[in-house]
């Protein structure tokens, strides 16, 4: 069995995503890399896709998200 994904419906977690990364005036591919400098890969792309909604993401990629901007899973899955 893979990993659990965590599935974008009424909470907007990718949308939420953006919006702190912004805050915090970090690039998408900044984001990539911090990521992947954890241990996490991912592509600029999948992010773009998280972030529209229109891929799923993955328990550690949210993890490694909620690390990398220094937030909270309140602040993620508002």
């Amino acid at each position: 069995m893979g990993e659990q994904k965590i599935k974008q419906g009424e909470i907007r977690i990718g949308e939420n995503i953006r919006e702190i990364r912004k805050q915090r005036g970090i690039g998408q591919t900044e984001l990539v890399q911090l990521l992947q400098l954890s241990g996490v890969a991912m592509t600029r792309e999948t992010l773009v896709k998280i972030e529209r909604g229109i891929q799923h993401i993955q328990a550690t990629q949210l993890r490694a998200i909620r690390d990398a901007l220094k937030t909270n899973y309140d602040e993620l899955l508002k």
